[in-house]
Formats: structure tokens, sequence, C-alpha cells
């Protein structure tokens, strides 16, 4: 099937393992990767993506909020500050021209006690400082005639703010990428890789063959591809992948937290309460257990934050986390929810989906900014490894790929 798969680039092999040389190889087709294989392939690269599931977007992109986000929260100067900002001017941009579903809904970030204040306050100077220049302080009076079913004592209106049906989106890249000759291989993981001379080896294998993998037994490839750009864009794999590439120094590979975030839906309600994001003061690791709607009209309530403990790279690297919600989890949401949305009835509350963050920084840790890397930082030429991608890894795709498309190309 792999070979299949692969068709034209085969054409010699060495020591029984089949080799060829590449133009570009995304590892990794996330919404991230995906948006990074189009940006190459529309400047005239070839290209060639490469996901160990069964199709594009199973991982981190698919279990998001589908939030455009205006770029409030982040450090001046952060890449998350400047991608956000970049990127939500590309992306709604993009989707109005494909025709991607989307909404400009707008978002309240509400203070529901005086003691809040200060927070909401630092915020508005941080999106300022940041270029966000629509922001408006409003009394609690007048964020509740907005939102009649709000509580708050004052909140921080965001216009730019909004939502996007993420899988269109991803259809409308995928389509775009392979018009402009790039190649999507499903079911085929890279399982590492060595640097030879000035060049990356990846070793690739099907994803199926990996089922009984124990980790540490040495796996035979069945294909080393030698590309001349190498983006590591595996989200959650990405640094146990970067582990696994021989000539790499390990130092440069950060230490990687994982936080599980469960999102609860609103059932037996025909009307939403809400026509705006609803979102509270941030918390240690997220943004709060916030108000979300697609664009069906469906609210969901989340995402918490669960911080997992021992995680192995076998699990990381092979994307096997519990994605399961737990129902009891219900009733840690209710009086997070009921302090800015106190006529929530009880029972409203059904277990929707969970996703998991891929964090630099761990509990009680400062937040920690996109680390993208290229030769500069680990000396391996043609490589480039994108760890933490994280909220707001979505609105920040295309300027994340714009970034990488300008900086790393030769």
């Amino acid at each position: 099937m792999l070979k299949q798969t692969f068709g034209r680039l085969i054409t010699s092999s060495t020591r029984g393992v089949a080799k060829e040389k590449l133009d570009c190889v995304v590892i990794g087709a996330g919404v991230v990767g995906i948006a990074i294989a189009r940006e190459l392939a529309l400047k005239g690269r070839e290209v060639l993506v490469l996901d160990l599931a069964p199709t594009f977007g199973t991982g981190t992109t698919s279990r998001n909020s589908q939030v455009i986000h205006a770029g409030i929260y982040y450090p001046l100067n952060s890449l998350k500050a400047l991608f956000c900002l970049r990127g939500r001017e590309l992306l709604y941009k993009y989707c109005s021209h494909h025709d991607v579903p989307h909404k400009q809904i707008g978002k309240l970030i509400v203070a529901t006690r005086p003691s809040h204040i200060p927070k909401l306050n630092h915020l508005m100077n941080c999106a300022t400082q940041n270029g966000v220049d629509d922001l408006r302080m409003l009394e609690g009076f007048e964020a509740i005639k907005m939102e009649p079913e709000l509580q708050c004592v004052k909140a921080l209106l965001s216009p730019a703010s909004g939502i996007v049906d993420c899988h269109s989106l991803l259809l409308s890249l995928v389509g775009e990428a392979e018009n402009h000759r790039t190649m999507f291989s499903y079911n085929t993981t890279v399982v590492g890789g060595h640097l030879e001379g000035n060049s990356m080896h990846l070793y690739v294998s099907e994803t199926k063959d990996l089922g009984n993998w124990n980790g540490r037994s040495p796996l035979n490839p069945e294909l080393i591809l030698i590309p001349k750009l190498v983006v590591n864009s595996a989200g959650l794999s990405a640094p146990a992948l970067a582990k696994r590439f021989g000539g790499l120094n390990t130092d440069v590979i950060p230490p990687v937290y994982y936080a599980r975030g469960c999102y609860f839906t609103l059932a037996n309600t025909r009307v939403a309460p809400f026509k705006r994001l609803i979102y509270p003061i941030p918390e240690d690791g997220g943004l709060g257990v916030h108000v979300t709607l697609d664009l069906d009209g469906q609210v969901k309530f989340g995402p918490n934050v669960e911080w997992i403990d021992g995680v192995d790279d076998i699990s990381s690297f092979l994307n096997k986390f519990d994605y399961s919600v737990n129902a009891n989890h219900a009733k840690m949401f209710y009086p997070e929810i009921r302090k800015y949305y106190p006529s929530l009835r009880d029972g409203s509350l059904e277990p929707g989906y969970s996703g998991i963050r891929p964090k630099l920084s761990g509990p009680g840790q400062s937040p920690v900014d996109f680390l993208i890397q290229g030769e500069e930082t680990h000396g391996v030429p043609g490589l480039v490894n994108l760890f933490g991608i994280e909220s707001p890894g979505l609105t920040s795709s295309m300027a994340i790929a714009e970034y990488v498309a300008t900086r790393f190309l030769r």
C-alpha cells in the first residue's frame, strides 16, 4: 500500500529499502501542516504531506473550539501575538474568498466580580499593545443589555473574534494544495530519521505496521525519503518525533506537557442563550471554561484544564491519548459556568468531546510562546521543527505557513 501510494517516488533502493530524493516533506496533516504545504506549493515547490492517521485533521485540529481569536492574550512581540493578528487577517480573507463558512460574531470577556476588573484592564492594555485596536470596555449593564442571560460587573468586547467551520477550511486548503501538485499520504508514519551529509533521511512506514510496536525494538522503514526541506508539524507527536532524528541535538527539544480539555454541550435548548462567545478571565493553562457557538447554533462549554502526567514518548508519538469525556466532570463545569450564566439548569450539560493541548509550560508556570526552530537553532540543514503549537494555532495557521515559507525556503 505504501509503495503504491508513493508510486513514482520509488526509483532505487539501498540494502533493500527504497530511497528517493524529494523537494519538500511536511509531517502532519493538521491545519498548520496543511497551511504550510499549501503555502509552499503556491511558491512552486513540490510537496509531500505525511500523516499517520487515515485522513487529515484528526488530531488537535479536530478537537478545538473553532474560534478565530483576535490576539488579546499574548505577550507583546511574541510569535503568538504576531501570528494571531496576521493569521486572523489572512483567515477571514481566505474564508471570504473561498466560501468557507465562518462568522465574525464577537466575544465578551467578562469580570464576574470586582476583583477581576484589574485583570480585564490588563488584557485590554496587552491587546492594545499587540495592535488590537477595536476593543471596548463595557459596564456590566451594557454587556447584559447585549446578552440578557449574562451576569458580570464589567466586560471587554472584542468585535473581531469569530468562528469557522474547521472541516470546511481543511477541505479547501487540501484541495488548493493538491491543485498545486501537493501529494497527501495518509496511514503513513515517519518513524525517525538521520542526518547524512547536509540532508535529512526520513524513515517511513505504514501506520498499521506499528500496532504492536513496543517502542524499544528497532523499526525497519519501508521507505527512506531525502527531502530538501522537512517541516515537522506533527503536533502532539512533534517532540517525540524530533527525538528520533539522529544527528539532531536533543538539548534543543523542549520539555513538553499535555493538558486535556473537555467540552460539554448544552442540551434541551431550542434557542441559544448567547449570540456571542463568552469568556471568563483566563486561568492557569487555558482561557477558562467559556461559551463557544458553532455555525449550526450548538452551544459548547469548555475546555477545562486537566494536566496529564506520565505520557510516554510512544503514546505521544503515535497519538495514543485518551480522548474520552467523563460525564461526572459536569459537576465541576456547572459552578464555573454559573458565574456568568446563572440560569444554567441542572441536567442540561451533556459530554461533548475533548482535545489535548501540546504545551511547553506546565502547571503553575508562565505560558511559553510557539517554538519554531530552523538550522540556526539546531544546526540541521533543511529541518524545521514546530513545537507547542496550541491555541491560537488555528487562527495563526496561515501566518505560520507564511513565516515558514518566507524564512526557511532556499
